[in-house]
């Protein structure tokens, strides 16, 4: 409520005059009792409206209750002068004023308005806003007391000074009053005072029934520590937004890591070599057995490198009969041959912009071996049938079983084609070189398969060290098969060895004296070769020299010497 609204409010006239009398306010009670239009008595003599008034009343400093007769009627008038706060000296003075028979009512509604007055000069002095108050010329007619705190000075001070001076001292800057004062509207801006304060100032301008500026009220708050907040809020933001990027990366490194089950040191090597390329469109060639997890491998290098959002289209070249697999690579025209019937996209154009996984390159024909060196050089190509060159770009990761270096010697694999996809070779191990991988792939599967199709199967700890012991010809793929036939298969939810023996037979004849030998090597090298993995097979199994020594039917001094050379 303003001070202009509760004088309103009052049910006792009010008239404020300058030091001569002229009428300088009347609210509207006072208007209704003395049955005056207020806006055309504004500037008229006091004295001229009320002839009974005493015109020697301006001159006394005294507060001061009379009666007065005005249109036959009594009248009751309170006095009270009204000085300069600065200089001391009258300026004007105010009445109060009602009936006779309404004497009781005003003295009530004078005590209200003490009391309201003082309320809203507590109001002033105690708001966490700063209250400023200024003239039409810009002078300070009124500040609460927390301007000391945010301006250094007090309002004994800044009282009377005009704004343009202050401004000009550096008290503050930007003045607001002299803003509204120049644009008459009300202006809405962030000051900074000499004691280093940041404030939210609003100073809205009071006119009068003319449109005329008579008053500016500032209102101030201060901000400087909300600033401060704000700074350190926007730089814990910036912090966790890095925190937040950091995080996702890991997530995304968790998450690509998640179809990667491993604990051996071997794979972690693989796993490292292949973080390390997984940023360059380097062309990697991916070695290893059959089952050993070559496409886990390039599907990892493809999910960890930026076309991560991008195609990973995968092709096995020993799957596809020889005078298809053109056809599928580079695609055709309408029409290139017999059955021919529509344009068809190979899948170089597929992965454009993504990863092209070629397993078994081994088993590519010479004939298609030109074209795909072709490609790599140009990455570039035609559909069979077609004249357009199509420009992809995309990397090629392949893999393969075979020694392909072998391969180069017999003639039926390009050295060049060779030489150009074995850039970055990443051979990952077979599973018996990994044995510490055993356990963990192991619950992997069986907790994949249990969830799969809704079993609670588990391995005795006997099962357990039989499978770690298995030597596993078919690597990794073998395993995960094994695990989901149990799973499937199984009759008691807790399987042991006995139940073993149906589902992994080769186990169950791991001491078989059956060898298996892969390639042509010097008769010595492989009898040293089958006994250095006789004897590391049955440290793994066996604690002591005696009982290895008995186990393999030796000397135990025999073993103690062997077992010495092979660890070094």
């Amino acid at each position: 409520m303003s001070i202009e609204s509760a004088i309103n409010s009052l049910r006792t006239g009010y008239i404020m005059t300058d030091k001569s009398g002229k009428i300088q306010y009347m609210n509207n009670k006072g208007a209704g009792l003395l049955q005056v239009d207020k806006n055309k008595i504004i500037t008229k003599s006091i004295f001229s409206l009320i002839p009974a008034m005493n015109k020697n009343i301006l001159s006394d400093k005294d507060h001061f209750f009379y009666d007065v007769y005005y249109s036959n009627r009594k009248f009751f008038f309170n006095y009270s002068p009204l000085y300069s706060e600065k200089k001391n000296e009258l300026i004007g003075g105010s009445f109060l004023f009602n009936e006779e028979q309404y004497y009781e009512v005003f003295l009530k509604e004078l005590d209200a308005y003490k009391n309201l007055n003082s309320d809203l000069k507590a109001i002033f002095d105690i708001s966490y806003d700063v209250i400023y108050v200024s003239d039409e010329n810009g002078t300070t007619l009124r500040v609460s007391s927390a301007c000391k705190k945010l301006w250094g000075k007090a309002k004994e001070e800044l009282i009377g000074k005009n704004v343009y001076e202050l401004e000009k001292s550096g008290i503050y800057k930007p003045s607001v009053t002299r803003l509204v004062l120049e644009r008459k509207e009300t202006v809405s801006l962030i000051q900074e005072t000499q004691t280093g304060r940041r404030l939210m100032v609003v100073g809205t301008p009071i006119k009068d029934e003319n449109g005329e500026i008579t008053r500016v009220v500032n209102a101030s708050r201060d901000i400087t520590a909300v600033d401060r907040l704000q700074t350190e809020l926007n730089e814990t933001k910036q912090l966790m937004e890095g925190y937040k990027k950091e995080l996702e990366y890991l997530r995304s490194k968790a998450s690509k890591n998640n179809d990667i089950v491993y604990q051996s040191i071997e794979m972690e090597r693989v796993i490292s070599l292949a973080q390390k390329v997984a940023n360059v469109d380097s062309t990697v060639l991916i070695l290893g057995e059959t089952g050993v997890g070559k496409e886990v491998i390039a599907n990892y290098i493809h999910c960890s490198s930026e076309r991560s959002d991008k195609p990973f289209i995968t092709i096995n070249c020993g799957a596809i009969p020889k005078d298809l697999l053109e056809s599928e690579l580079f695609g055709y025209e309408k029409g290139a041959f017999t059955g021919a019937a529509k344009q068809k996209r190979g899948l170089l154009e597929l992965a454009n912009n993504g990863t092209l996984f070629l397993d078994e390159i081994g088993e590519m024909p010479l004939t298609l071996q030109i074209k795909l060196l072709r490609f790599l050089q140009e990455q570039k190509f035609t559909r069979i049938g077609g004249i357009e060159q199509i420009n992809v770009n995309i990397r090629i990761i392949t893999a393969t079983n075979r020694e392909l270096f072998e391969e180069v010697k017999k003639g039926t694999f390009r050295e060049d084609l060779y030489y150009r996809l074995n850039v970055i070779p990443i051979k990952i191990p077979p599973l018996r070189d990994r044995k510490d991988d055993i356990l963990s792939l192991i619950h992997h599967f069986l907790h994949v398969f249990n969830e799969k199709y809704a079993r609670s199967k588990t391995f005795s700890n006997g099962v357990i060290e039989i499978l770690q012991q298995y030597d596993w010809p078919g690597n990794v793929r073998e395993l995960q098969n094994i695990i989901e036939r149990i799973v499937v298969l199984a009759e008691n939810d807790v399987i042991d060895k006995a139940d073993l023996d149906a589902f992994l037979i080769p186990v169950g004849h791991r001491h078989s004296k059956d060898v298996v030998v892969n390639n042509i090597i010097p008769l010595k090298k492989c009898i040293k070769a089958t006994e250095d993995q006789l004897l590391k097979l049955a440290k793994q199994k066996y604690k002591t020299a005696t009982k290895i020594a008995e186990v393999l039917e030796v000397n135990q001094s025999t073993i103690s010497r062997k077992l010495k050379r092979l660890n070094g």
